[in-house]
């Protein structure tokens, strides 16, 4: 339950970001509560991880799945650079995800 919230609150987190991009560009009453619903869920489900996992554990898959997930929305939606440089440093936030889930 407590990966699942996790991931979760990484993927409420990586919504945020399309959100604050949204916001910044159309400033609505609408786009300000989504955000701030977005990351209120984000870091309740953060919490609620962090009952069962270490902090520092929690916190890395979290703020892993926040920038890589944020970083591939970006190239997918604003059409943000896809060098294979950018990629590659994604690839190892992801891989670094994955190696905390394998032995915490």
């Amino acid at each position: 339950m407590a990966w699942g919230a996790v991931v979760l609150a990484g993927l409420f987190e990586m919504l945020g970001v399309v959100l604050l991009n949204k916001v910044s560009r159309n400033r609505t009453i609408g786009n300000i509560l989504l955000l701030a619903c977005s990351f209120t869920v984000s870091f309740t489900l953060l919490s609620v991880g962090m009952q069962t996992l270490p902090m520092g554990t929690a916190y890395a898959i979290w703020t892993g799945i926040g920038t890589a997930g944020g970083s591939i929305l970006g190239m997918m939606l604003y059409g943000e650079s896809r060098e294979w440089k950018r990629i590659f440093c994604i690839a190892l936030i992801l891989a670094s995800v994955i190696g905390l889930k394998i032995l915490a």
